[in-house]
């Protein structure tokens, strides 16, 4: 049977004190964020956090609520990064949509928090009226690590931690881009490439593999590692338009352009079309472009675009199912859900104009 691993453990590896590592665990102050970061990396790395009962504070929350009072207790939904994760946004707003349906369908209710600051997020939070926690997108170590030490169930959507274990639900991002990109060689494109910080999030990461592995089965060359498509800044703000255009017209010049652009979703795909018009290409006619997460304005674009699309409201409602399975279960097996996305064809894709390339 293996050695429970404690707090002692833990400084014994790091050759830091247990003092040292009780205050990284506990987000007190008095330790440097690197330090912090150390412990909290070395005590994932061993185990602890996967131990029953570790890292919990004893706060009494009652047993799961009955069906006649459950009006009385909510669920609460993170959303930190509030510049871009927000409930208005095409793509976020779906999956909050979702929550509330399956949230409501429960008689549960929902608290909306877009707190980025563990010190403060920890103040403003009520465990014993809350039920669990749903993470939806980009969420810090250091706040999931809060949600972990004070015993919250809870279950991330489009994003899981590298270090804090947690259930997590996605759309299958990798096979989904794998037919994609299956699909557009089956149009006659040999030359595709990906546009996106595959550094991004998780999804980003998942999406570029099922890329990689569709060119690599069909012996078609992929992009190299350190390619500057593939680590592009400013997804959020657009701010990649002049990288791009500029490597776009490079690459033109080179006479080495793609037949057929592979965005990371499609904010990246729309930005990248719009360039292109400016630039003077016609789509599909000179170039192919697909997206994915198939938001509304994917569908307004002119000419529509080819995408996948991602069921967000089912993505919404699987987390708001796992975590009640989790709060009745908390000892199952951590749980990683995939949603099926689908291609759905519109008018950005066709062969390309040389098929002999």
């Amino acid at each position: 049977m293996a050695k429970k691993v404690t707090m002692q453990k833990i400084a014994d590896h790091l050759g830091v004190s247990k003092f040292v590592v009780s205050k990284s665990l506990s987000g007190k102050g008095g330790v440097n964020e690197t330090t912090r970061e150390r412990v909290i990396q070395a005590a994932s790395q061993l185990g602890y956090f996967t131990q029953k009962n570790a890292y919990v504070q004893g706060i009494k929350r009652g047993s799961p609520p009955a069906a006649s009072d459950r009006n009385k207790q909510s669920v609460l939904v993170l959303m930190p990064n509030i510049r871009f994760q927000t409930q208005d946004s095409l793509y976020w707003g779906k999956i909050v949509d979702g929550i509330a349906l399956a949230l409501d369908q429960e008689g549960l209710g929902m608290v909306i928090v877009s707190e980025q600051r563990a010190d403060n997020f920890i103040n403003i939070l009520n465990p014993s009226g809350i039920l669990g926690l749903v993470g939806v997108g980009q969420i810090s170590t250091s706040l999931l690590l809060e949600v972990h030490r004070i015993g919250l169930p809870m279950v991330l959507i489009d994003h899981e931690d590298p270090l804090i274990p947690s259930d997590t639900v996605f759309a299958n991002n990798v096979d989904s881009m794998s037919r994609l990109c299956n699909h557009l060689m089956a149009a006659g494109h040999k030359q595709l490439h990906f546009i996106g910080n595959i550094r991004y999030s998780r999804s980003f990461r998942d999406r570029w593999a099922g890329f990689r592995s569709a060119l690599e089965e069909n012996a078609l060359r992929t992009p190299d590692g350190d390619d500057e498509m593939l680590l592009l800044e400013g997804m959020d703000d657009r701010s990649f338009r002049e990288p791009f255009r500029l490597w776009m017209n490079k690459q033109k010049k080179a006479k080495a352009a793609p037949t057929a652009l592979v965005c990371a979703n499609d904010s990246v795909a729309l930005t990248v079309s719009e360039i292109l018009l400016e630039e003077g290409y016609v789509i599909p006619g000179d170039i192919s472009v697909t997206g994915f997460d198939n938001i509304e304005d994917a569908s307004r674009n002119q000419p529509p675009l080819t995408t996948v699309h991602v069921p967000k409201e089912a993505m919404g409602w699987a987390a708001v199912e796992k975590l009640l399975n989790r709060i009745h279960n908390p000892a199952a097996p951590l749980e990683k859900i995939l949603i099926s996305a689908d291609i759905v064809h519109r008018d950005s894709v066709e062969g390309p104009a040389d098929s002999g390339q």
